[in-house]
């Protein structure tokens, strides 16, 4: 760790709220030796220093979307010899995580390298710029492109590929104006919702389909055979929605109408919670859930509609709680983290991830008008992050992909053949690091903050010192 971050220590603030009680079982308390910031400066370092290279392009690639705790590609997987921004590939949502903390704590190499990262996708074959459609895939042994993690392009998600898009848009927002990149992100995005609302075809029940063939029509089978039964029902379409509030939200489209209209199927439907992952296959997805809160909350800011808000919370956020786990599960430390759902109950940590940013999400639009209510997300995503922070293996910063408490994926799969525990793999930019996300959040929209001499200190709602910069850092 470097020097900077070795004078973390226990702090109080006065008139900080009391710890939770005994008898709330899901909540962790804060590690002074292994603070939630040096959890995610692990996860980070894993990424930069274990699995890049310089690819044919030049810019810097992922080795693959799926290694072990010493960097080494697992090819047997089907993430093995992929990479590109598709679903758990995620190189642009890795590289805006990667960019916005170079930024906070002022180190230019991590900026550099985050933008060599998102050239690798601007500029080397995986966006047409002039219709919107990406291709989500790259197989690093051949060069060839491929819409799904399936390695071929027979289907993939639209969901997924307006994530990317999303993201894209993202990352724009935090790049200097007269960065030319940010005009070609800015423009792709516009166009990928576009192509998504001219080609996808429609669905029965009003929402969306889970996959489609390049031209759009609906693709029913699953991966693995059969017929998918949730090619209608995956929550992975909310990030439709996403990506079109957000250009709603900026004023490069208008789809107030269509935001209306898919969010009324949405509440109608009682919430559409089936699998994102497009690998699994349940109507209740954690990660769904908190995608759901994440999105509808800001899209009933955009169309000035409580009751959407009203559903958010009550509906979407509170089916959080179903999937906490209150105890430590089969010997393994699993206390404070969320299954994934009945059919697959590992808790993978991208999930988890996104569930404490849902939580400090809520926090932040809840602190004025109740801060007790506020409080309690805060602690909810504190406990999470803090549970995650428990799970990184190896001297390189590896954090797990999952934490197998039930033996689901395989003993021979676990960190030292164990019957039960952690995942001896990880997706890089995506379960190892999306944690940089929410702590970011925390540190700069919840976390309190104090100047003491040449230091500046963030300390979390209960006093806890999370990290210590020299003054001149920030």
């Amino acid at each position: 760790m470097p020097q900077m971050f070795s004078l973390l220590t226990v702090a109080a603030l006065a008139g900080s709220i009391p710890r939770a009680t005994a008898a709330d079982e899901f909540y962790l308390p804060e590690n002074p030796r292994y603070t939630i910031v040096e959890s995610v400066l692990d996860s980070l370092r894993f990424t930069l220093d274990k699995t890049l290279h310089r690819g044919g392009c030049g810019h810097l690639v992922s080795i693959s979307s799926f290694v072990n705790p010493a960097g080494e590609v697992m090819g047997w997987h089907d993430f093995g010899h992929l990479e590109g921004p598709g679903w758990a590939a995620n190189a642009v949502g890795g590289a805006w995580e990667i960019y916005r903390w170079g930024g906070w704590l002022g180190r230019p190499a991590w900026r550099s390298n985050a933008l060599a990262i998102l050239d690798h996708v601007l500029d080397c074959g995986f966006l047409n710029e002039q219709t919107g459609f990406i291709r989500g895939y790259r197989i690093t042994t051949n060069g060839q492109f491929c819409l799904n993690y399936k390695h071929n392009s027979t289907w993939f998600c639209p969901g997924s590929m307006a994530k990317v898009a999303f993201q894209l848009l993202s990352f724009a927002d935090d790049l200097p104006k007269s960065d030319p990149r940010r005009p070609r992100m800015r423009a792709m995005a516009v166009k990928t919702a576009a192509w998504i609302r001219d080609h996808v075809e429609p669905v029965p029940n009003g929402w969306f389909p889970r996959r489609v063939t390049p031209d759009g029509k609906v693709y029913r089978p699953s991966p693995d055979g059969g017929n998918d039964p949730f090619w209608q029902t995956s929550a992975d379409s909310l990030f439709i929605l996403q990506l079109q509030a957000a250009l709603t939200q900026r004023k490069l489209a208008d789809y107030r109408e269509a935001l209306r209209d898919k969010v009324a199927v949405f509440i109608r439907a009682g919430g559409i919670f089936g699998s994102i992952n497009h690998d699994t296959y349940d109507p209740h997805e954690n990660v769904a859930y908190s995608v759901a809160f994440r999105t509808l909350l800001p899209i009933s800011r955009l169309l000035k509609d409580r009751s959407i808000r009203d559903f958010a919370y009550r509906v979407c956020l509170a089916g959080l709680d179903q999937f906490k786990m209150a105890e430590d599960r089969n010997g393994v430390a699993t206390r404070g983290l969320l299954y994934m759902e009945k059919s697959w109950d590992t808790a993978y940590l991208w999930e988890n991830a996104e569930a404490a940013l849902a939580y400090f999400e809520a926090a932040v639009d809840t602190r004025k008008a109740d801060r007790e209510r506020a409080r309690r997300y805060e602690r909810d995503g504190l406990t999470i992050l803090r549970a995650i922070a428990k799970h990184h293996y190896g001297p390189h910063g590896f954090l797990t992909e999952g934490v197998d408490w039930n033996d689901h994926v395989g003993q021979q799969h676990h960190i030292g053949q164990a019957k039960y525990g952690a995942i001896q793999y990880t997706e890089p930019f995506l379960n190892n690091q999306h944690i940089a996300e929410p702590t970011l959040l925390y540190l700069e929209r919840l976390a309190t903050r104090r100047t003491r001499e040449s230091h500046r200190e963030w300390l979390d709602t209960e006093g806890n010192l999370l990290v210590r910069l020299p003054t001149h850092f920030r």
